[in-house]
């Protein structure tokens, strides 16, 4: 068994209806274990450092901030190399238009690197990203209880097609608005917290 770092990213972190149904699926451990979940809120130098291979490009400033601005869940998995290798299909491919169907991020994806999940692609990856991530924040136990179902109501296909406009340069103003208003239907932010999410998201679609 090897070790992989799992993250929930903000637009799974926060949209309960889609944190419920990732959870749903990754408790199910059929081949793999969850051994810790935790919330943390990752400094500028953490993301910059997991994220090295993207520097340079044109959305890497949107990254660090989309993974920095409000605290996320982060844990460690344990698995076999087939096993995550199935759980990687199971989740699907990164970009959301790229991703196959009736895969995770298929499902809950929202538009191109608002993706839901990080999750190691390889043991080796996973050793080096676990060894990381450990010296900041705890991954030996499970300290967040996650549900796998919510009552929140889940907007994900709305919110694709919205964010395609606005990505698109279409009714710019109108969808973004309304992007705002379905986000804040999902979530149980409020105030800044709620704006900082619809900023971060937001900002995907520049």
């Amino acid at each position: 068994m090897a070790d992989a770092l799992l993250i929930f990213k903000p637009d799974a972190a926060y949209r309960l209806a889609a944190r419920a149904g990732l959870w749903s699926w990754l408790a199910t451990e059929r081949s793999w274990k969850v051994e810790s979940l935790d919330w943390f809120q990752p400094q500028v130098a953490l993301i910059e450092s997991h994220y090295d291979f993207l520097q340079g490009r044109p959305f890497f400033p949107w990254l660090v901030d989309f993974m920095t601005a409000l605290p996320l869940i982060v844990g460690r998995v344990s698995a076999s190399a087939d096993a995550l290798k199935q759980m990687r299909y199971d989740l699907g491919e990164t970009r959301i238009a790229q991703s196959r169907p009736n895969s995770l991020r298929e499902r809950f994806g929202i538009f191109g690197g608002l993706n839901c999940l990080h999750l190691s692609d390889a043991p080796e990856t996973g050793a080096a990203e676990v060894e990381r991530w450990s010296d900041v924040v705890q991954l030996k136990h499970i300290k967040v209880q996650l549900e796998t179902t919510s009552s929140m109501p889940d907007h994900t296909y709305r919110l694709r097609s919205l964010a395609t406009q606005v990505a698109a340069g279409i009714h710019v103003e109108l969808a973004s608005q309304v992007f705002r208003e379905q986000l804040a239907e999902e979530t149980e932010l409020q105030g800044p917290q709620l704006e900082a999410l619809y900023r971060i998201t937001r900002g995907a679609l520049a």
